[in-house]
Parts: C-alpha cells; structure tokens; sequence
C-alpha cells in the first residue's frame, strides 16, 4: 500500500483533460441501496456505490480536494466524455485498456496486477480502477482523433515558443482577462456570452465585458493586468497566449468553476535570464460565504494584519485546520486557476481572484515563496513543436468538453 502515494502525480497526469470544478454532495443515507442513481447524465445514471468507490480510490491516490465531490464531479464527465466517443463510434480495445493500465500502475513502480490487488486490499474493486483508467484514455485518444488534424504548428509558432523558453532573455505579456464564475449561473448562457466575446476585436469592447460579467479584482480596470512574465503563466496558458496577436481574444477556457478569457494588448521581449521555477510555495485561507462585501471586506482586513504566510496561522487559531492549507508544489501540480492568481504576486502579497465548494467559499491565497529551477538544454524543436501540440489539443479538448457539459440534463438527485 506505500506505494500508492506516489500516484499524486499520476493521477494529475491521467487527468489531463478533467477539470477540477467541485459540486457538493450530501451524505448518503444507510438503509438505500447503494445501487440507486444519485446522479443522472443525459439519463446516465451514476450510482452511490460507483461514488463511494472512486471517492476511496481518489483518498488513496491522495488527490487534494474532498474525495467524495470530487468522486462526483470526475463521475460526471467520465459520463460525458465515453458518450461523446460513444456517440462517433470510438472504442478503445481491450488490449489498449490493458496497456493504460499497465501504464497508469508503473507511475506507482507497480504493474497493473500489482495496482490491482494494492486497491482491493483498501476495498477497491478492479471495475473502479479499470472505468477511471478507460474514461481518460477514451478521452485521449478521442481528442487526439477529434482536434489532432486541426493544429498546425508552423515556423513562427515555433519561433515564438523558443522565444518563451529562451535562457539570455524573457518574454513578458500584458494581459487583460474576464473570468464568468458558474455557480449561480446557467452554464450554457455563461458558455454562449464567452463564445461572442471571444470574437471581439478590440480592447474597449473587452474592458466593457470585463466590468459587467468578470468575477476578478480586475474587473474595475475593464480586466486590465500588469505585466506577467510568459513563465509564471500557467503551461497550459502559454501557447494560447503566445498564439495570439495583440487586440486578439482567447477562446473560452475552463477554469474550476468558471470560465475564463485572455486578450494580449501587447507582449514584448526584454533582457534579462528567463526564470523558471522548482517549486512554488503558497497558502490558502478559504473563507466560508463565497464572493460577497463582507468576505472581501473580512479578506481586506487580514491582508492588513499579515506580512508573510506564517501571519496566517494567526489569523487561523481556534478555528478548523481544514481553513488553511500551506505547502509546496511544482507548478504544473497546482490547479491553474491558483497558478494565474500566483502569478500576479509577490511574497507577502494577496489574490482573492479564487473560490471553491461551487462558489461557496472565498479563497485567499497569499504567496510565501518560489524556488528558481536550475538551469538545464533549451528544447529543440521537435520538443517545442510536441509541446505546442500538446498545449493546443489541451486547449480544445477542454473547451469541447466545457460544451458537452453546457449542453448536458444534469439532475443531482441527492
């Protein structure tokens, strides 16, 4: 069983495409069949004991988050994706399923028989490990078939990407964003009005978008941002962003519980040595309420009283230890809707740019530190153009699966 704990990452790496929005789930009750749907998509049922089950296989995993919503909310769009693949008669083999378990088990220095009997001894059965595995790879491969044939990657995306990795100088962006927050909306309204401002041309038309719909401290400021070193973007944000012209628009991209859009203003290169970063330390102080006047009002005070992180656990005596959460990580390992937030700050300093429990909680982060990574190869281009690829598919992956769930009868019986 020690070996599981190594599967963090390979439980991020499976889960690509999956976003990481989080829907609550009420506590199931003793005397029903744990066989019942408790959740039905486009009349999919999903049941307790399917949630119960990848609830105990994600604790295992040690994936962060609560297990059981998160259980739900993978449930979810495992049921949308293997539709949607279904539906265009894509079904991976017995042998390929075979493969991606062996694959999924070797992250953790096991086989798949090995994976196999380490869940079951926790009470896992073979069926949870083999569906969770099934539905990412479905997923993958569906989406390699679905978008591979629509990127092209030329000369001058390549040329642009090296730009961002480049050792003697950086590459800055100056952004403006507009993130729709979903809870409390009709996803499928939130999803339309991101797809007409992704046509927008120019920056006032964005700005006036940005102080009517976006849920950022930006907002004010029509989403305008300072500039932001291309390396402090999420990876997943880099070649969207460097994909663009200047006055251009992003297409939608999911964020956890929101959606969110990006316009360059302008992107310059300077000199001085890119940094990239090993680890980046930050905390998280979540702040029950949600987004309201008196939980930015209970956040603007804390800023006041706290210089560094360890402030925090002042602010956090005598209450749960579950209200602050501080620790290191890499950065591809932090969700990227706290990635984008991290990337506007300095140590000490604060975003309130975050929520979770679907809108219920604010979250502040503070920044404590980065760790420089040291210095290694620049990518040639084969690697530059396989990152850019794989950046791209990314891309459209998860706006087609933000789609499929816009347009999805998702009914939440319990």
């Amino acid at each position: 069983m020690p070996r599981l704990t190594y599967l963090t990452s390979a439980l991020l790496a499976l889960s690509l495409f999956a976003t990481a929005t989080l829907i609550g789930s009420g506590p199931a009750r003793a005397q029903q069949s744990p066989f019942d749907a408790v959740i039905k998509v486009n009349d999919m049922a999903i049941t307790r004991y399917e949630i119960a089950q990848r609830a105990r296989m994600l604790q295992l995993f040690r994936a962060p988050g609560d297990p059981v919503k998160l259980a739900r909310e993978q449930l979810i769009e495992d049921r949308l994706k293997l539709d949607a693949a279904t539906a265009e008669g894509f079904v991976i083999t017995d042998e390929a399923l075979m493969a991606g378990m062996e694959e999924f088990a070797s992250r953790a220095n096991m086989d798949a028989e090995q994976m196999i009997a380490s869940l079951g001894q926790a009470g896992v059965d073979a069926s949870t490990y083999r569906d969770f595995v099934r539905a990412g790879l479905t997923w993958r491969e569906f989406s390699r078939a679905r978008f591979g044939p629509r990127i092209n990657v030329d000369e001058d995306d390549v040329n642009r990407a090296r730009l961002s990795f480049g050792r003697e100088t950086s590459v800055r962006v100056l952004l403006s964003e507009i993130i729709m927050p979903l809870a409390n909306a009709n996803p499928q309204t939130v999803q339309e009005r991101a797809n007409q401002i992704s046509q927008y041309t120019s920056e006032a038309e964005f700005a006036a978008a940005a102080r009517r719909y976006s849920a950022t401290e930006s907002a004010g400021r029509g989403g305008r941002m300072d500039w932001v070193a291309v390396t402090d973007l999420p990876e997943g944000l880099r070649s969207v962003v460097l994909a663009l012209a200047p006055g251009e628009v992003s297409n939608p991209l999911p964020l956890q519980g929101a959606i969110a859009l990006f316009q360059l203003r302008d992107i310059e290169e300077i000199a001085q040595p890119e940094q990239e970063y090993e680890e980046i330390e930050y905390a998280a102080y979540y702040i029950d309420g949600g987004r309201t006047q008196q939980t930015l009002a209970r956040a603007a005070q804390i800023d006041a009283d706290t210089d560094t992180c360890n402030d925090l656990y002042g602010i956090a005596k005598d209450q749960p230890e579950r209200v602050l959460e501080r620790g290191s990580k890499a950065p591809s390992e932090i969700p990227d809707d706290i990635r984008f937030e991290l990337a506007k700050l300095d140590p000490g300093e604060i975003s309130t740019g975050v929520t979770r429990a679907g809108g219920q909680t604010l979250v502040l982060l503070m920044l404590c530190s980065r760790t420089p990574k040291t210095d290694g190869d620049a990518p040639d281009a084969d690697q530059l153009t396989n990152f850019i690829q794989s950046q791209r598919l990314d891309s459209y992956a998860s706006a087609y699966l933000a789609e499929l769930r816009a347009a999805a009868r998702i009914v939440e019986l319990e």
